[in-house]
């Protein structure tokens, strides 16, 4: 599962790249989402019930785990490269661990604080070469925390919902909401949109794997192993999604953004380890 999720969703950043080169934002969160209900919906467990009552969580699952981040990042790679997207994307067991010291889950310790201190630390120094003299980019570095923000969020309530249901009933839900709460997003500049098989296929691939059937399989990880376990996804992500932008994309990285990037892997280690034995949230990608 591990393996599975780092190549997938280490992959959707330069998947995003590709499609936005024929797609709008918009478009690209819109179409991944309708492939992602399509794929889970000729799975029978789909078809499962949730309760009444379990649908607020997953509206918070909609919009901060799926709808929310595919428009974010979708919106954020017209100004930075792929490869920044998915360094930032490290600090999602940073954020997460913030979060849950910040609500009294964990108790907050001087390593932690030394952790937190230097994720800081890592995030300025890994956004600063893209952003310095331009709003753009450094727009494009906000929408990527926000959607980190909402990663951690989200797991906080998606573990105890699969227990419950299992991952599919969850995640297909959660995406056939996102699609409406996109609609708008996507329907906007129609005539933008121009159909070309490389961008398409780009999408469609992000959809029904890294969208559908990705993230039904970290929540399933970390409803089996815990979400401290299932949080390693956060140090591996970011690494293959490096790799392919700069090789796919002959995208460039300066020596401040690997410093940074360095920084950020070892704060979310030190934020983490301290805490494995609990239930604190899972790391998506």
């Amino acid at each position: 599962m591990l393996a599975f999720l780092a190549t997938v969703w280490g992959a959707s950043f330069l998947l995003i790249a590709i499609g936005l080169e024929a797609f709008t934002p918009g478009m690209v969160a819109w179409l991944r989402l309708i492939v992602a209900v399509i794929v889970l919906s000729t799975l029978p467990a789909a078809r499962r019930r949730v309760d009444r009552d379990d649908w607020p969580a997953i509206a918070i699952v909609t919009v901060a785990g799926n709808a929310g981040p595919a428009l974010l990042f979708a919106y954020a790679e017209q100004t930075i490269e792929s490869s920044l997207a998915g360094m930032l994307n490290a600090a999602v067991p940073l954020v997460t661990a913030a979060i849950a010291f910040s609500l009294g889950v964990r108790t907050l310790r001087r390593v932690h604080l030394v952790g937190l201190g230097l994720g800081l630390v890592g995030v300025v120094l890994l956004s600063l070469p893209s952003t310095t003299g331009s709003g753009a980019a450094a727009t494009g570095v906000v929408l990527v925390l926000m959607a980190v923000v909402g990663y951690a969020l989200t797991s906080n309530v998606l573990v105890p919902l699969q227990q419950k249901y299992g991952a599919i009933p969850v995640i297909y839900r959660a995406q056939l909401l996102g699609v409406v709460v996109v609609a708008p997003f996507g329907l906007t500049n129609l005539s933008d949109n121009r159909l070309r098989l490389g961008p398409l296929i780009a999408v469609i691939v992000l959809g029904g794997v890294g969208t559908g059937l990705a993230r039904s399989v970290q929540a399933t990880m970390a409803g089996r192993v815990g979400a401290p376990r299932a949080s390693i996804i956060g140090y591996l992500v970011p690494i293959v999604a490096m790799i392919l932008g700069v090789t796919f994309r002959s995208e460039s990285l300066e020596p401040l953004e690997l410093i940074g990037f360095a920084a950020v892997m070892v704060s979310a280690f030190l934020v983490t380890r301290a805490v494995r034995s609990s239930k604190a949230p899972a790391t998506p990608g």
